[in-house]
């Protein structure tokens, strides 16, 4: 198990909302979560490999927003 950290351009409850299903349909992602307060909104995720740092960017990106390590 490894955990990433991305900074995310997402904004509120309504921004996690719209990348919630597709995040939740990541194989290998185990577990993950948004701080909305922190300023660079970061995304915590537990993953089984490193193939899933790209598919959490993908994921993101397709929802209109951007995520970076």
């Amino acid at each position: 198990m490894k955990t990433l950290i991305f900074k995310t351009t997402l904004k509120c409850n309504g921004c996690i909302a719209s990348v919630k299903p597709g995040l939740d349909a990541i194989e290998g992602l185990t577990k993950w979560e948004i701080e909305i307060a922190e300023p660079d909104r970061p995304l915590k995720a537990e993953v089984e490999s490193d193939d899933v740092e790209e598919k959490i960017i993908q994921v993101l990106e397709k929802s209109g927003f951007k995520a970076w390590k």
